[in-house]
């Protein structure tokens, strides 16, 4: 049974950075896209980032466009997410997702996603 876990969250200042990871465990992590989804509280959960299974096709939402940069090491079964230049209204509960594919783009809709990691929560306050 595949399970994601993700880690790496934490408190950071605005301004700063963090690297997730979202490691698989039970199967390979390349046969999945992965995709970065986060909900704050009192908001929908929103679908920012995704990653084919090579790594040559990502794509991102605008309100993290040019600050954020997802990759991925299926030797290591991990995909990352590094955050840069982190804002307050960054804050929520970060999750990876993956669905089976084999070709094509990737999609930020939660409900095309299969496996769900726990969450890890970040934090982004002075």
């Amino acid at each position: 049974q595949l399970q994601l876990v993700e880690s790496g969250g934490g408190l950071v200042q605005p301004g700063g950075s963090l690297r997730l990871s979202c490691v698989a465990s039970g199967a390979t992590l390349d046969y999945l896209y992965i995709g970065w989804f986060r909900q704050a509280p009192g908001k929908e959960r929103e679908g920012f980032s995704c990653i084919s299974r090579s790594g040559s096709s990502t794509t991102y939402a605008d309100s993290v466009k040019g600050r954020f940069t997802i990759s991925r090491d299926n030797a290591k079964n991990t995909v990352y997410l590094q955050m840069n230049s982190l804002k307050p209204e960054d804050t929520a509960v970060y999750y990876c997702a993956g669905i089976p594919k084999l070709f094509g783009g990737c999609a930020l809709r939660a409900e095309d996603y299969t496996f769900w990691g726990q969450g890890t929560q970040v934090t982004v306050s002075s």
